[in-house]
């Protein structure tokens, strides 16, 4: 045992330029998770200040309830890609050493020394990863806890705090992680033949595998699955279904990737067939099947997270934007003081004028655990409503109930959280608005949309005159038959002060508003996540690519190519692959869109599809860019010496 650790120690410090792309990883992973966690406990376990009215801390206590599942996500995505990424970059830089370990075996090693010496490597590898990225941790720490305050999903001044535990979490995640990217690959190697491993036949010769096979079948599956059942759900929870949906089929098509590699190489060939460096480049696209997936499969995780989720985050405001505007059966929308407002229904050619005043407050007997936050209680929003002024300015019915009950003592639940809150009609909801304790019963239920809406429908003359010289009101203006309702737009200018805007108007600055919300949770899920993997991708062509193909290049030079027409060629090869990456991450994000748009038909009747085009071309164009240029300079690195002293060392 002692001799295997002395020789894994003894084989890291002689070929850690090998390592050194895994040692990143780990280390950016472990910084990732860490950060995460920090903060996740920091705003889990916050203590609301002193001082803070009931309902200033019901609505800091529900920033942190937004602000925790946002980063629970981000921290469960980091800890999946870390586990990803390295366990395919551990798998190929296994690969790479199989003439190493063929002749370990030939000189009386067994299967089971081979497996500790490669898993000694990965401790070794884990420690040095973690000891960088517990540093590193605290600078993404502060990174991301600003950018958590930037978007408001926590509250200025927020510091998440070291906690001493944290050291003892990474050094387990960085040699897990380590020591589980390593496991697989190291029982393959044990399990192939060492005259198999030496002239690549055989097992070694495999790619695709039993095992290979079945991992990649059962995350399609998986990801077939949960389109399913994401077809029996609202939105709100489709979305947290679609992210599991572009994981497991980005793994899937990772893991099966290598079915699609030569298919590309022969393509490659026919477009290239006249040129001989396009020639050579498709052979070693047709040859490298294993290194050229291992280089797609990072590519295939980016392109399917950004492309899906936000392909999901668009599709889902359009699809928000017609149904919106279907259901809003008004000509303008009128936002002025709630105590100007009753001055609209008297201008002239207004033929309704649905007067909606909004109130902020505190629903006090929601399921919520107590915290340390007061528990119990969460803020809200209401509108004070007339029933029969609200019907005819809204296209919506009422599942439960009638809103022609909606006066004295009672309440209705809105189309924003109806589903959520936990209540049915018939229930008693507790309220406080302003310093007016309520007990209000529900006598209508509204349909959730995927607009959204207030919290709760409330009767006039249920709020106290206290709130009101502070609230806005947003009123639907319908205009007579015949009446220009630009023209009655200016004249409601002029007898109130605030905004006038035309019904579409309004319709696209509540969906702007909508997207820009969900643009700014994906930033904060995706942002540092997507840098990771672009670095995966990166670190696969410098480290599992080009670097280990230097006695390639050089006995492609000693053949009569000159060192530009290697680089070219390599080129070549890097950018089939990154379309390789595109390609399979564009499957898998196809599969998330799709089963959001039927996720969302469902629910409003709207099936829509909206791609970011913009950033789709931006994504597409910096992929090629980058890892264009990253073999660009790795080839020429590579090429640098002299093609006679690289063969001769080989």
């Amino acid at each position: 045992m002692r001799a295997m650790l002395r020789l894994s120690a003894s084989t890291f410090r002689e070929q850690w330029q090998l390592f050194l792309g895994s040692i990143l990883t780990v280390a950016i992973g472990v910084a990732l998770v860490q950060s995460s966690l920090l903060i996740l406990v920091t705003a889990a376990t916050l203590e609301a200040p002193a001082g803070l009215s009931t309902l200033e801390r019901a609505q800091l206590m529900d920033s942190y309830a937004l602000a925790i599942p946002v980063v629970g996500i981000t921290l469960a995505l980091a800890l999946f890609l870390t586990i990803f990424i390295v366990s395919s970059t551990f798998a190929f830089t296994v690969a790479q050493r199989r003439r190493d370990l063929a002749l370990l075996r030939l000189t009386g090693g067994n299967r089971k020394q081979l497996r500790k010496l490669l898993l000694g490597e990965a401790a070794l590898l884990g420690l040095v990863g973690t000891a960088l990225g517990v540093p590193l941790g605290l600078a993404l720490m502060r990174l991301q806890s600003q950018l958590l305050v930037m978007f408001g999903f926590l509250p200025a001044g927020f510091r998440p705090g070291w906690q001493h535990w944290i050291f003892a979490v990474s050094v387990g995640i960085g040699l897990g992680v380590a020591l589980a990217g390593v496991l697989a690959a190291s029982r393959r190697a044990g399990r192939v033949r060492p005259l198999d491993a030496l002239r690549g036949t055989g097992d070694e010769a495999r790619v695709m595998t039993a095992s290979r096979w079945f991992v990649g079948m059962v995350f399609l599956a998986v990801a077939v699955a949960l389109i399913i059942v994401a077809q029996s759900v609202d939105p709100s929870g489709a979305m947290p279904l679609m992210m599991l949906v572009t994981l497991a089929a980005a793994v899937g098509l990772s893991t099966l990737s290598p079915l699609v590699v030569p298919v590309f190489g022969r393509v490659l060939g026919l477009l290239f067939r006249k040129h001989t460096i396009g020639t050579l480049a498709a052979a070693n696209v047709r040859d490298g099947v294993r290194r050229n997936a291992a280089t797609a499969a990072p590519l295939i995780m980016l392109v399917g997270l950004l492309v899906g989720l936000l392909g999901t985050s668009f599709s889902s405001t359009a699809a928000s934007e017609q149904t919106l505007h279907r259901d809003t059966a008004a000509d303008l929308v009128v936002t002025s003081p709630a105590d100007e407002a009753h001055r609209i229904p008297g201008v002239q050619a207004v033929a309704n004028a649905s007067v909606e005043v909004d109130v902020p407050l505190v629903m006090t007997n929601v399921e919520h655990e107590e915290d340390a936050l007061g528990g119990a209680m969460e803020s809200g929003n209401a509108r004070v409503v007339d029933p029969d002024d609200y019907l005819r300015a809204h296209r919506v019915q009422p599942v439960a109930g009638s809103l022609e009950q909606l006066h004295g003592q009672a309440v209705a639940l809105g189309p924003g959280r109806s589903g959520e809150l936990g209540y049915s009609i018939g229930d008693t909801v507790h309220l406080k608005i302003g310093d007016r304790q309520l007990q209000l019963p529900i006598v209508a239920v509204l349909p959730t949309t995927p607009y959204g809406g207030p919290d709760l429908l409330l009767p006039k003359g249920i709020a106290p005159e206290s709130v009101l010289p502070s609230a806005t009101a947003q009123t639907f203006v319908s205009t007579v038959q015949g009446a220009d309702p630009a023209a009655v737009g200016d004249n409601i200018r002029t007898a109130v002060p605030g905004t006038v805007d035309s019904v579409d108007a309004w319709v696209q600055q509540q969906a702007a508003a909508e997207q820009d919300t969900q643009l700014r949770i994906f930033t904060v899920l995706l942002g540092m996540a997507s840098l990771y993997a672009l670095f995966a991708a990166i670190n696969a062509v410098v480290v599992i690519t080009a670097a280990d193909r230097r006695s390639e290049f050089a006995a492609a030079r000693l053949s009569g190519l000159t060192r530009r027409q290697v680089v070219r060629m390599a080129v070549l090869e890097s950018e089939t692959v990154t379309a390789i990456g595109i390609l399979l991450g564009g499957v898998a994000a196809t599969g998330t869109i799709l089963g959001m748009r039927g996720a969302l038909e469902r629910m409003s009747g709207v099936g829509v599809v909206e791609l970011p085009w913009l950033a789709i071309g931006a994504l597409v164009a910096g992929a090629f860019l980058v890892v264009g240029l990253t073999s660009l300079w790795t080839a020429r690195s590579a090429t640098r010496m002299s093609p006679i002293s690289l063969v001769s060392d080989e």
